[in-house]
């Protein structure tokens, strides 16, 4: 959890730092940039969920060496996209604009920031891999570590860039470029001392072996699948926020902070549960496998009502924290209540993810998630007489409907079919 709980500090900064100039189209260009590399990058969020599943799994069989070429399948992995989405970044580029609904000026605001930002690939990658692995491994500490490190640094970097040089959105944008690549470096080396002081030793020909190679290309498939279908809910949702103008896009895009810390705090408890859930199947273990789900959902729940608690008390307060500008104020302070009720609303499908992605059941999380998707494009083609609200209200209905989805399947994973 408090790994977890720094990351959204890095788009929390960003939208306070560019909250300095009172104009909303630069909160909106930042949050179209980051909202683009969101489905670029999430879209392979694959190699931090898939490592972790395979990882606790092997550490709970004993297999030593499966474990360590785990992390060395997921770094390939990263490295060959990585390349690729540098390599392909124009037609990326105008794809992904072409699609979402902005002024002239917040769209040119953001491409900027995503000519610079798009060059981060291989170490954001890199690094989903190296937390995968490290939670996996149940060294959630090592993991806090880096996601530290990759937020400090940051943090420091959008402070100079922005706010010292008066670099706007590029600056923004270089600040979490440098900061990839220098937690994906400390990443390496501490894994590379790990595996010395455990007599670990990564060998190439173990990344090939067939048979591990195509289930581990099978899982990460799936949950692919799923994360696109994931990703696809939230830019769906702002680009249909981009239609009602700035000023509403700007106010989605400061309470999508509060929707993104409550989201990692949860996903804090769905990490230690799909930890837990894998090196509990791998060692055949039925008991520990029903602890895992009952302690982790119990302080999930918990969490998620003190989150919310602390957003309906705190929340005016840093709406206006992260933004200067009235209008955007005023419009957030609006919808403030549905960001405030997200943690209660989702808790349930965010611990249902983690017990499934520690089980690498991909098929069924890739199978609920399209389900979930398809519902929320419905709720919110009935919903849009309502305008925002209806567009909050269809997220919230994905919620609901990632929730049951999961639950059908849940029974037959319970009985460790």
């Amino acid at each position: 959890m408090l790994s977890n709980a720094s990351t959204p500090l890095i788009g929390v900064v960003d939208t306070a730092i560019v909250g300095r100039i009172p104009d909303p189209a630069y909160i909106a260009a930042v949050a179209l940039g980051a909202l683009v590399f969101t489905f670029v990058f999430w879209g392979f969020g694959f190699l931090r969920m898939g490592t972790t599943g395979l990882t606790a799994q092997a550490l709970g069989s004993g297999d030593t060496e499966e474990l360590v070429a785990g992390l060395g399948r997921a770094l390939l992995i990263a490295a060959v996209v990585g390349a690729a989405l540098v390599g392909l970044q124009w037609p990326i580029r105008e794809i992904a604009f072409a699609l979402l609904e902005a002024s002239d000026r917040t769209e040119g605001l953001a491409r900027s920031y995503f000519d610079i930002r798009i060059w981060a690939a291989p170490a954001t990658l890199a690094n989903y891999a190296l937390l995968g692995w490290f939670i996996g491994l149940g060294r959630t500490d090592i993991g806090l570590v880096l996601q530290l490190v990759l937020n400090i640094v940051n943090i420091a970097l959008d402070a100079f860039f922005v706010l010292g040089l008066g670099l706007d959105v590029r600056g923004v944008a270089l600040g979490t470029l440098f900061a990839e690549y220098f937690a994906a470096l400390v990443g390496l080396a501490i894994a590379v001392r790990y595996m010395r002081r455990h007599g670990a030793q990564l060998r190439f020909g173990n990344l090939l072996v067939t048979e591990r190679l195509k289930r581990t290309l099978a899982v990460n498939r799936d949950i692919m699948i799923r994360s696109l279908a994931l990703i696809f809910v939230f830019v769906w949702f702002m680009a249909q926020g981009a239609r009602y103008g700035d000023v509403t896009l700007a106010a989605n895009a400061v309470l999508m902070q509060f929707v993104s810390i409550s989201a990692y705090f949860l996903d804090g408890l769905a990490f230690a549960a799909e930890a837990l859930v894998g090196r509990a199947l791998g060692a055949r273990d039925r008991a520990g496998f029903r602890a895992a789900v009952r302690v982790s959902t119990l302080w999930a729940v918990f969490v998620a009502l003190l989150v919310s608690s602390v957003y309906f008390v705190a929340g005016p307060w840093v709406v206006d924290a992260l933004t200067t500008d009235p209008e955007t104020r005023a419009a957030a302070r609006i919808y403030l209540p549905w960001a405030a009720l997200a943690p209660l609303a989702g808790v349930l499908a965010f611990q249902l993810d983690g017990i499934f992605i520690g089980a690498t059941r991909s098929i069924e999380m890739r199978n609920a998630m399209l389900f979930s998707t398809a519902v929320f494009v419905l709720a919110w083609w009935l919903l849009q007489p309502w305008g925002n609200h209806g567009l909050w209200a269809a997220l919230y209905v994905n919620y609901v409907a990632r929730t049951f989805s999961l639950g059908w399947y849940f029974p037959a994973l319970a009985r460790l079919d």
